[in-house]
């Protein structure tokens, strides 16, 4: 019963039951109904034929002759019988086909009123008669009531009505079976689009599809939408399920990389507040990581006011740490008062993945610059991060690759090959842009552009 074929099958047997039941009471009782009344108008005509008939005889009593029009009055147990009494109740004269039987009695109708009545004989066999009475007027002036009685019996009417019956039932069961048929033909075209939206779930889950297709009748075109948007929502959650840990693991790289560089330092006195400040600085990253919102940034209410000159501080001091043994030339280019107007975790990936990647493929220079994007007193004016370096750069026609995560131009290189994409990301969740160019000192030039608050996100402040 959990199939719906199934359920509407049954309902529809049900109400077909019902239906062609109902129907079939409706018609036998029209057609008995139509065959008593037919069997009233024969009786009729047989008793006006028995009172033309009908003569005085010779001692002053009605009699009736021998043979009459309707041959059945003189065949024994044809089942049709005539009869008259007097008043007194006895019988006068009685057809011969009464012979043998004793019609019951009943009670006199009054003068010229017709009576149909059902009646038993001694057998139990069903009779429908019709009496008359009639007050007959003798030639000599005198009159004596009569009861006129015709009967006939209903043997072989009730058997048509059982073999109607049995035809009624007979055809209606065809009828039944064969619109079950058809319905159950028809409600497995129908029930098709169900049974396609089934399949390919079942593919999506076996990893065959990656959503259901559109090719659905109105009715499911709703259905099939709401169950692509699921799938892309929980698709899209996995995502950044994995995401978030690849960030993590990417970010807490660069900590990691000083505090073993510090570790060549312990006998450093300033070595404990520098071992915890880079302590501190991976907490202040799982934070980052674990509070990272999950839609995007223009649904955020309150964007912070962060302070883009001591954010670089920080972390060039850290990469001086961490490629200590390199030692590049980092020159920072920052416009007085510049603020970043967003989650600091956000800035310190935006400009701590660009500076890692420079530090890691220059040669010796490394030029990082933050200025805003609109000249404007307003600190909401936007933001342009560009980095450079002399390194080997990058050719055009890898750019857009390295976008991609999980991709790197030399893979003997440690690395996750993620930062440039979590740097994309984040500069589009602000509205923002990146772009990769050749620097004038012969490497990269990466450059972040993210524009005013108004422009990124309309009707913010």
């Amino acid at each position: 019963m959990y199939s719906l074929s199934s359920r509407l099958l049954i309902s529809v047997s049900v109400l077909l039951l019902i239906f062609f039941g109902a129907t079939i009471a409706v018609l036998d009782t029209a057609f008995t109904e139509a065959g008593e009344q037919a069997r009233r108008d024969v009786l009729g005509g047989h008793l006006v034929a028995l009172l033309a008939a009908a003569e005085p005889d010779d001692d002053g009593e009605l009699a009736l002759p021998e043979r009459l029009r309707e041959p059945r009055f003189a065949q024994i147990g044809s089942g049709l019988y005539g009869e008259v009494r007097n008043a007194a109740g006895d019988s006068v004269w009685r057809s011969k086909s009464a012979l043998g039987f004793n019609i019951p009695a009943s009670a006199m109708p009054a003068i010229g009123v017709q009576r149909f009545e059902r009646q038993r004989l001694a057998d139990d066999t069903p009779l429908l008669t019709l009496s008359l009475t009639v007050d007959w007027e003798f030639d000599d002036g005198s009159s004596r009531p009569y009861v006129f009685k015709v009967s006939e019996s209903l043997e072989s009417f009730n058997a048509q009505v059982s073999g109607f019956r049995g035809q009624l039932f007979r055809w209606f069961a065809a009828v039944a079976a064969t619109m079950l048929l058809a319905f159950s033909l028809l409600l497995r075209g129908l029930m098709k689009p169900l049974r396609k939206i089934e399949t390919e779930i079942s593919a999506i889950e076996s990893g065959e599809r990656a959503s259901l297709s559109d090719q659905f009748p109105t009715e499911l075109i709703g259905v099939a939408r709401n169950m692509n948007l699921l799938i892309d929502s929980e698709r899209a959650r996995s995502d950044r399920y994995r995401f978030t840990l690849d960030n993590l693991a990417h970010s807490l790289k660069t900590p990691l990389a000083g505090m073993r560089a510090l570790l060549g330092d312990s006998d450093r006195e300033d070595f404990e507040s520098r071992f915890n400040e880079q302590i501190d600085r991976m907490d202040e990253i799982v934070r980052y990581q674990l509070r990272k919102p999950a839609t995007a940034a223009r649904e955020r209410l309150v964007l912070q006011a962060v302070q883009v000159n001591r954010e670089i501080t920080r972390l060039v001091d850290g990469l001086a740490k961490v490629y200590r043994d390199k030692a590049p030339e980092i020159n920072v280019t920052v416009e007085p008062g510049m603020q970043f107007r967003g989650d600091s975790g956000d800035f310190l990936e935006l400009a701590g993945n660009l500076l890692d990647n420079a530090c890691k493929w220059c040669k010796r220079r490394v030029e990082i610059s933050v200025v805003p994007s609109v000249k404007s007193p307003a600190m909401a004016s936007g933001m342009v991060l560009i980095v450079s370096d002399d390194g080997p750069g990058i050719p055009k026609e890898s750019a857009e690759a390295l976008l991609e995560r999980g991709m790197r131009l030399d893979e003997s290189t440690p690395g996750h090959g993620i930062g440039l994409a979590v740097v994309k990301d984040i500069a589009q969740s602000y509205g923002g842009t990146l772009s990769i160019e050749q620097s004038q000192m012969g490497g990269a030039m990466i450059t972040v552009s993210i524009p005013p608050i108004s422009s990124a996100y309309p009707g913010q402040n």
